[in-house]
């Protein structure tokens, strides 16, 4: 909501709840540095590891061909399927005649792999599972089942890339983390491996064999295949058994299979007529350990090794449970922003279309003079414009201008302007709550209006602004803020936030009846409303909230007027915007803890409580709390997910928010061609909204007392051509 401004210098910071405590300067700017900080590289540091063990991969079908061979050894493609380059030396192995090897690729799955093993368990043979890094970390106790089992472990890299693609750097990165999971996850390492996307020796390429050779001298023995059952086609489980039997009848043969990455059911149905059908042969299962003669290329681990392998498997599975409730809150805050944009669209247009009709009876238009009062400190740069548009309102006013302690002139060019209907109270410095309450003390009549001495009015506000008195239910109406000074970049993102934002939220508001906030700079009361709310209070940092609430919980109506436009001046520096709207920020949660207890009240009181306060904590503070998750999550698509798709879905959100801008620019007849800034608006400006919001917040939770910022004036309010009246 657009507040007013205005220096205190003495007047008390007021707390959520509890008395504040005062903290040192250097450790609150600390404290509202440092935590924010921290929590967002937890967060970028969960996702990427999220990202990185979970990211998608194309299964061993998406090989490539068309490579140069001619540097592969005649003695590996034409031999066994078994290679060993280990320390210098060149040598494969064939599986034994009458011998079988089923290798499954892939896993472990959290559904296949145990079907699978309970098969092979059932038949008392082993099998061999080449498990990837990232399925081993995340479903640690399928493999830990798969080694109490007896069976073979290989490894298959950790995000299954195409290693002949990869740098050597990052080969190693893959190998070692390949191994720190399944340390982690089963405890033990293995120095058995097949390569990502690999078939037969004889299918090896030059690049293929170059990375083998590097993998050898690493320590690992490759594992290649005799026969290929294509079961990632899922043609059939009879096709994948008739594709597994040996070549050559009685020859040895290494079969490859898969238990992840997609419906295995058919594998798991052909292990039952393959395995008994190769026995009947004369077949036995063994493992490639014992193809080489070796007793195990697996090997237990323990101490530092292990705990490493846990840390990160543990690393692994805190991630994945942030990222999947930060995918909850991500669903929760789209559907809030959704939900938010189309009851402002709904609401918005019934409003419209209520206020095409008359606001007061035939003939009794409110023709009562009006008092406004404009409190000022320092404002010599604004304040002849303010008074000389007032003076040319085409209602009758009293002009009370209270000086509060100005030492730059302003009480003086006030008077110096000799306006008739201008009185200048001056008075010691002791902030904006009390220039009001000595300006409404002062008033000649019931209708006060208040605006900030920042702000031009066009010569029909004041009359458009008090016409909702007519209804004496009314205490008081809301003016139509807008920005007055939007030349540059950064007043035309404030300019298409006051307009698609702040007045779409007072028409929501207004046809609900709990408008949360009469802006300070152009608002308008009865003063018989404002005492028995109490006057102006120094409580909170956002005295208009504050007296807003006091109104609806004191019985009156709040009312709004969209065509009273006040021409107020914005920030013109990042600066000066981050301190305004810290304040607007800290203010309402203070103003909403003040006024908590309506929540339980009665009449129209418990209307606002049960109505008012629930909208503006989900649509003020919770959902842009957890909207910078749309914009982390964006990111973290576009590196680790379908960045196509990803961006189709933040586009859409953008489409929403414009659509949304459009009409509300069409309700107020303003020009569109501010609009053009609307995406960049939403990338860079937004932001920095949410960090102001958390800044609030984390202020208010650690007590700390926030004292008024004045900002710094440019006078450079420009008051526009007068639009001309939408249709709804």
């Amino acid at each position: 909501m657009r507040r007013s401004r205005h220096r205190s210098a003495r007047r008390p910071s007021a707390s959520l709840g509890a008395r504040q405590v005062p903290a040192p300067r250097r450790s609150r700017h600390r404290f509202r540095i440092v935590v924010p900080l921290v929590l967002l590289t937890l967060l970028v540091s969960v996702l990427l590891v999220e990202g990185y063990t979970t990211r998608g991969f194309a299964g061993d079908q998406q090989g490539h061909g068309g490579r140069p061979t001619t540097g592969v050894p005649r003695e590996v493609v034409d031999g066994g399927p078994v290679v060993d380059t280990t320390r210098g030396h060149l040598r494969t192995y064939h599986a034994p005649d009458r011998t079988v090897v089923l290798t499954f690729d892939d896993g472990p799955d959290p559904t296949w792999t145990p079907r699978i093993r309970a098969t092979l368990d059932r038949f008392g043979i082993p099998g061999t599972f080449f498990v990837t890094g990232q399925k081993a970390a995340r479903h640690g106790g399928v493999l830990r089942d798969v080694v109490r089992s007896g069976h073979e472990i290989g490894v298959h890299t950790f995000s299954h890339p195409d290693l002949t693609t990869q740098s050597a750097s990052s080969i190693d990165r893959e190998l070692a983390l390949t191994q720190l999971a399944v340390a982690g996850a089963g405890g033990i390492n293995s120095s058995l491996l097949r390569m990502p996307y690999s078939a037969t020796t004889s299918a090896l390429d030059d690049p293929a064999w170059s990375v083998a050779r590097r993998l050898g001298d690493n320590g690992y023995i490759l594992a290649f295949i005799d026969q290929d059952t294509r079961d990632w086609e899922r043609p059939g489980a009879r096709a994948i058994a008739e594709a597994a039997m040996p070549d050559v009848p009685g020859k040895g043969s290494v079969i490859l299979l898969h238990d992840a990455g997609g419906d295995r059911s058919q594998t798991v149905e052909a292990l039952e007529t393959l395995i008994p059908r190769l026995q009947a042969q004369g077949y036995r299962f063994i493992t490639l350990a014992d193809v080489v003669g070796a007793d195990s290329f697996t090997r237990p681990v323990d101490g530092t090794a292990l705990w490493k392998g846990r840390v990160f498997v543990a690393a692994v599975a805190v991630s994945g449970t942030v990222v999947s409730v930060v995918s909850v809150l991500l669903l929760v805050v789209g559907s809030l922003v959704l939900a938010r944009c189309a009851l402002l669209l709904v609401l918005a247009r019934r409003h419209a279309c209520q206020r095409m009709r008359p606001r007061t009876a035939p003939g009794r238009p409110v023709t009562e003079p009006v008092s406004v009062v404009i409190p000022a400190y320092n404002e010599r740069l604004c304040i002849t414009k303010t008074l000389r548009s007032l003076a040319a309102s085409d209602h009758p006013v009293e002009i009370i201008v209270v000086d509060d302690g100005s030492d730059d002139g302003t009480a003086d060019i006030a008077e110096s302007l000799a306006i008739a209907e201008v009185t200048v109270i001056r008075r010691p410095n002791g902030g904006k709550p009390f220039a009001l309450n000595t300006g409404i003390l002062r008033a000649s009549h019931d209708l006060i209006v208040m605006m900030d001495a920042d702000t031009v009015f066009d010569s029909s506000t004041v009359r458009h602004l008090v016409q909702p008195f007519a209804d004496p239910r009314v205490g008081a109406v809301a003016g139509n803020a807008k920005v007055g000074n939007r030349q540059r970049l950064l007043g035309r993102w404030q300019h298409i936030e006051y307009v698609m934002g702040f007045n779409l939220d007072r028409r929501m508001y207004d046809l609900l009846r709990c408008l949360p906030t009469i802006p300070g700079a152009v608002g308008a009361f009865r003063g018989a409303a404002l005492r028995e709310a109490g006057m102006m209070s120094g409580d909170t940092l956002a005295e208009d909230t504050d007296i807003t609430m006091a109104l609806h919980r004191a019985g009156w109506e709040i009312g709004y007027a969209d065509d009273a436009h006040g021409w107020t001046e914005a920030p013109g520096s990042l600066r000066e915007l981050w301190r305004q709207r810290y304040r607007w920020s800290y203010g309402t949660m203070q103003a909403a803890w003040k006024h908590r207890h309506a929540l339980l009240e009665s009449g129209h009181a418990g209307h606002f409580g049960r109505l008012g306060l629930p909208l503006l904590a989900v649509f003020q503070i919770l959902t842009p709390l957890l909207a910078p998750l749309i914009d982390i999550l964006t990111l973290y698509g576009l590196v680790f997910q379908n960045p196509l798709g990803t961006m189709l879905a933040w586009t859409a959100v953008l489409a929403v928010q414009a659509l949304c801008a459009l009409y509300a620019f069409h309700l107020d007849g303003e020009r569109l061609r501010p609009l053009w800034a609307l995406p960049l608006q939403q990338v860079v400006y937004r932001q920095l909204m949410y960090l102001v919001l958390i800044q609030a917040c984390l202020t208010a939770i650690n007590g700390y007392r926030l004292p008024w910022q004045r900002l710094k004036r440019t006078g450079d309010v420009m008051l526009p051509p007068q639009p001309s009246a939408p249709e709804p």
